[in-house]
């Protein structure tokens, strides 16, 4: 059973897989791979010949002649027929194997992995509990079954290319110069922005904070992180991105200073009413909203704070203009800083094989630190590997706001109870107030997230192969390696950054969790494939924006609708595995499909529209 190596290991990607390891090219460390059911290759035409001259011989002459044409055809054939016998043997074997990995007795019964995705505070009370669930075994025993058919013929998924060649129409075009109805130097005051969250969530508030600035043709403070109990990341704007890089881009749009004239610091903001908090503005407010709100407190004090800055800027309706900067703040201007495009390019070298960017992408990410092919060489990539990328939004905080079931009993129950009245009590005070509604009907509508167990059984019925090389995002899964169980037999080769860098690689990030998650950000969006389940989050919505704006129809996205995977799941006891399959791939390839953005879509998430891409012929 394949699994992941300690992040302890001194070569940074060592993995223990029960299997040979194939070293990089580029000489970096090993990325464990395992050919599923041994190194056969069966040779199809033998065994038809064998089977025709045999059918067609069989009964030819009766008496002593034909029983001795008879033995003849044994001696000749007994090799074929014994070869047969084996591999029907070994295929029984092998199923029977797989349908125990995924047993749910075996699983209780198997000894307690060495690592866990479970953060270090927690695994403690996860070591004390029931072995995780398997909720389809079923599922996954045929999952297992079709893998390794897959593996002997050789097939390769369809989805590992965009399905739609219409995406490829739609190039960037956010950074074109638009005409502005007020000069830049007739500022009308300075605007403050602290962001709350984490990483993406900061993302977005800067990138509405430019808008903002715009809006009210006043300069923006480049703006403030807060530390969060959450997050824990003392981590500044300049820490994470290029501030020349991000005030240059944006210069011809907007004034934008590092910090407050002199004269402006010392003075009380809250006292002068100029702090503007998230419960004085609407969720997704409008432009008109700001205009008669802020804008004379910006007139009279010449300096409003926001403080928070959440989802406060709604996408529609939004002049072109500043739906346009938006667009070019989030896609253009925000660049990671070079510690993290570096460390970044290692994650992306080291899942290829290969150290040549292969797309705008590549150089948007990573900037210098992944080198150009020139035009004069020919360097074959064919040799490099190409990789998923899989944002398992499957922590304790989503499954336990989710208040869904996840089949892990008693203990499950009484953990996720006791957090949610640690750290949601008012949610459990609203619900009080409220008609409970079952996890059986939250699941049906489509509320809980996905399980590891599940994301396996998408991929698997999508065609990716069992060698299949996935990075995983983040690694605080819910329920530990127990949890991860059933998507690591079936994919052993998955890693996350602790496998692929070394410690002293990923010293310089420790205890900076939105640096990490910029790392997680670039592996993401780098990838041949991305793949997430639950596209709501922010991570998941910037990575996909960020790979349709750069992606030249080359980069897919695999979003499942959690609403109608609940529906095919209920069939679990009953369904085939080809009828899973049809229905999970038509489910994915209608969320593929080419929409230019609807109102009130994030623009972040859905840059497809007149204001942020242009549509070529």
């Amino acid at each position: 059973m394949g699994k992941q190596g300690s992040p302890k290991s001194p070569r940074p990607c060592s993995l223990s897989f029960d299997a040979p390891t194939e070293k990089l090219q580029n000489g970096d460390p090993y990325l464990g791979r395992r050919v599923f059911g041994g190194d056969y290759n069966w040779d199809k035409a033998i065994l038809e010949k064998g089977f025709k001259n045999g059918s067609a011989k069989h009964g030819a002459y009766k008496g002593v002649y034909a029983g001795k044409r008879h033995i003849w055809w044994l001696r000749r054939h007994i090799k074929s027929i014994i070869f047969t016998f084996m591999l029907t043997g070994f295929l029984y074997l092998l199923d029977s194997l797989m349908f125990s990995l995924f047993d749910p007795a075996f699983h209780k019964n198997s000894p307690t992995p060495t690592k866990s995705y479970a953060p270090k505070e927690r695994r403690a009370a996860y070591d004390g509990q029931e072995k995780s669930p398997v909720m389809y075994s079923r599922l996954l025993h045929m999952a297992s079954v079709s893998l390794a058919e897959r593996e002997l013929e050789q097939k390769e998924s369809k989805f590992w290319k965009e399905t739609f060649p219409q995406a490829s129409m739609w190039k960037p075009c956010a950074d074109l110069k638009v005409k502005r109805a007020a000069k830049l130097n007739n500022h009308s005051g300075f605007i403050l922005v602290s962001a709350n969250g984490g990483l993406n969530q900061q993302r977005v508030a800067v990138c509405n904070a430019v808008a903002v600035a715009s809006l009210l043709n006043a300069t923006l403070v480049i703006p403030k992180f807060l530390y969060s109990n959450v997050w824990k990341d003392p981590s500044q704007f300049r820490d994470i991105y290029q501030e020349e890089t991000f005030m240059n881009i944006l210069k011809d749009d907007i004034n934008i200073v590092k910090e407050l004239p002199s004269h402006l610091k010392s003075i009380d903001l809250e006292a002068i009413g100029s702090l503007v908090t998230d419960a004085d503005l609407s969720k997704e407010a409008t432009p008109d909203e700001y205009i008669k709100n802020i804008f004379p407190i910006l007139l009279r004090n010449r300096i409003v704070h926001f403080l928070g800055f959440g989802n406060r800027l709604g996408f529609d309706p939004l002049p072109s203009d500043l739906q346009k900067l938006r667009c070019k703040c989030n896609f253009h201007a925000l660049k990671f800083v070079p510690k993290i495009q570096k460390t970044g390019s290692l994650l992306v070298k080291r899942m290829r094989k290969y150290e040549t960017a292969r797309s705008m992408l590549d150089k948007q990410l990573l900037g210098n630190f992944i080198p150009n092919v020139a035009s004069r060489e020919h360097v074959s990539i064919a040799s490099s590997s190409k990789y998923l990328a899989l944002h398992l939004r499957f922590e304790i905080d989503m499954v336990a706001y989710s208040m869904c079931d996840f089949g892990g009993g008693e203990n499950e129950t009484r953990e996720l109870q006791a957090y949610r009245e640690e750290h949601f009590p008012l949610v459990l005070e609203r619900l009080k107030k409220r008609k409970p509604v079952s996890p059986l009907e939250l699941r049906k509508m489509g509320r809980c997230p996905l399980t590891p167990e599940e994301a396996a059984l998408v991929l698997a019925a999508l065609g990716f192969n069992r060698g299949t090389y996935i990075y995983l995002a983040g690694s605080q899964i819910y329920g530990g390696t127990s949890r991860m169980s059933p998507i690591t037999n079936l994919y052993p080769n998955l890693v996350t950054k602790e496998d692929l860098l070394s410690p002293g690689e990923l010293a310089p990030f420790r205890n900076f969790s939105s640096q990490l998650a910029a790392l997680d950000f670039i592996a993401c969006a780098a990838s041949d494939v991305f793949a997430m389940t639950d596209s709501g989050s922010q991570l998941s919505s910037l990575v996909s924006g960020f790979r349709i704006y750069y992606g030249g129809g080359n980069a897919p996205n695999v979003r499942p609708s959690k609403k109608r995977l609940a529906a095919i799941l209920q069939e679990n006891s009953t369904i085939r595995w080809h009828s899973f399959e049809y229905r999970i791939r038509k489910m994915i390839e209608e969320g593929q499909r080419v929409h230019i953005r609807s109102s009130g879509r994030s623009i972040y998430r859905q840059p497809r529209c007149n204001d942020c891409m242009c549509k070529h012929q």
